[in-house]
């Protein structure tokens, strides 16, 4: 409990973050949308392209993006089985979503910063890149139910910037290359930037969500599928690459865990309202969850770490 409480008082000038994030979207009327496609097409590829510059390359750290992007496939497929029997009301398509991303981005790197430094923020991003190819892949076709097909959810992949800055930076680590110090200041820059205005991104999100709206069912799926499942699932990865496999460094299986235990992705709202899935739901137990995040990921670093 000692460890929980220092990582929370650590983790407070995040919370003041989020807070000041609600402040300005409670009486500046200031929305996450007006900064959301600066954060998609500058910040966040930035952010990741000096992660992965920094981070220790070899084949099986380049492989990451591909193996928790495979864990989140099988965790959103299962778990939608698991809804489709539960939920009746059409928000289960959504629950692949919630349980197969996170807020792995705004909400954890500035936590992963904190917690593994550089050299970890870098293999932290490496293996948050899964999370968002999911995201804008499989989690968007299953959630469209029909209505998109998988190549209009591909080509959600092609369009993003992340990816291409992803694929630069591994080409360029390879190479030797690294960035100028120059241009150090301006990625260091960036990467503050982009913890800021992330965590003030959910604050403002907060102010727009009318609390938990609709379904308790889907709420109850939606905690046990990201805090439960996901977690056991990182965990048993975990003891078994440390006694059977031996693949990766104990810095790898403590950043996939840290992406285990993020709270649902705030891009799963948007992606409820733009295709009409019941927005509400998916606004509600994002905050939900946000919120108990603030708590959990405390405690679930002390006891794991």
């Amino acid at each position: 409990m000692a460890a929980a409480l220092a990582l929370f008082f650590k983790l407070i000038p995040l919370y003041v973050t989020v807070a000041l994030g609600w402040l300005a979207g409670r009486y500046l009327e200031a929305s996450g949308k007006h900064i959301a496609g600066i954060m998609l097409y500058i910040v966040t590829p930035s952010v990741v392209f000096s992660g992965v510059m920094a981070a220790p390359l070899s084949p099986e750290v380049i492989f990451l993006p591909f193996l928790i992007f495979t864990m989140s496939c099988v965790l959103g497929v299962l778990q939608l089985k698991l809804a489709k029997r539960v939920i009746t009301d059409g928000s289960a398509s959504l629950i692949p979503l919630c349980v197969g991303s996170g807020n792995t981005g705004y909400f954890g790197v500035p936590v992963a910063l904190l917690l593994f430094g550089e050299e970890g923020l870098g293999l932290y991003i490496v293996c948050m890149l899964g999370t968002t190819l999911f995201e804008n892949s499989v989690g968007f076709y299953l959630a469209a139910r029909g209505r998109h097909d998988l190549k209009s959810a591909l080509w959600r992949v092609v369009k993003l910037p992340s990816v291409y800055a992803f694929l630069a930076a591994v080409l360029l680590n390879l190479s030797g290359i690294r960035i100028p110090d120059l241009f150090q200041p301006l990625f260091d820059n960036l990467r503050g930037a982009y913890s800021i205005l992330g965590m003030m991104i959910i604050g403002m999100s907060i102010t727009s969500f009318g609390g938990l709206a609709g379904n308790i069912r889907f709420t109850g799926l939606a905690f046990f599928g990201k805090f439960v499942v996901w977690p056991a699932v990182a965990v048993l990865f975990w003891w078994l690459d440390a006694n059977l496999l031996g693949i990766y460094q104990p810095a790898v299986h403590q950043a996939i865990f840290l992406i285990s235990v993020t709270p649902i992705a705030a891009n799963t709202v948007v992606i409820a309202t733009m295709l009409e899935t019941s927005p509400r739901q998916a606004a509600g137990t994002v905050l939900l969850t946000t919120l108990f995040a603030l708590a959990f990921i405390p405690v679930m670093i002390s006891l794991a770490f």
